[in-house]
């Protein structure tokens, strides 16, 4: 082979080399590609600024918030506490003047009796007018919710009943109340005062 042929070879070879670098795909983009490649990331880059959240409050702006919530809270419980202390106070007020209001008519009635007993001598007739009095006090303290504790031949209850004295009795009377020194009341379920009692042993 000539140097003329291996020449012309070789031509043809980088002929070849350039065409099929030509075809391939990884092209230089275009600039018109890079301005738009540019105006998309900047684009996207303003709306991630946008969209970042609010700068979180400072510890000092924190604590102010909460210093306030507390002083409010605070005002609030003490309004509540005057509120239902005057409450309480006007509730107690209210209700001892209604008991005193239904007692004032015994009162009355206890008044008559004084008086007629200065101006009669009939025993029998003030004897029953003093047990009328007695029988409408009664009533006006069990509309008050107020009865008395039964006690009289009851066992000895701890609960409602204060031994004051023990006599000995025999066995049938043993643990069981036989006299009863002072009445004892109830207001509802509560015991305003127990029973004075005699217990025998």
């Amino acid at each position: 082979m000539t140097k003329q042929n291996i020449k012309d070879q070789d031509v043809t070879q980088e002929e070849g080399f350039a065409a099929a670098e030509g075809n391939t795909s990884c092209e230089e983009p275009s600039t018109a590609n890079m301005a738009d490649h540019e105006q998309t990331a900047s684009d996207t880059m303003a709306e991630g600024e946008e969209s970042q959240p609010a700068l979180e409050p400072t510890p000092e702006e924190v604590i102010a918030v909460w210093r306030d919530k507390y002083m409010r809270l605070q005002a609030e419980f003490d309004n509540y506490r005057k509120r239902t202390l005057r409450e309480k106070m006007d509730l107690v007020a209210s209700g001892g003047a209604d008991v005193i209001k239904s007692m004032l008519s015994v009162l009355d009635d206890m008044y008559r009796a004084v008086a007629a007993s200065e101006k009669s001598d009939d025993i029998t007739a003030l004897r029953e007018g003093e047990r009328l009095v007695l029988q409408k006090f009664e009533e006006a303290l069990r509309q008050k919710s107020v009865t008395e504790i039964e006690a009289q031949d009851k066992e000895f209850d701890p609960d409602f009943h204060e031994a004051v004295a023990r006599f000995a009795t025999g066995e049938d009377k043993k643990g069981k109340i036989i006299d009863v020194v002072q009445r004892g009341y109830m207001l509802g379920d509560k015991v305003l005062r127990y029973a004075k009692v005699v217990v025998g042993e």
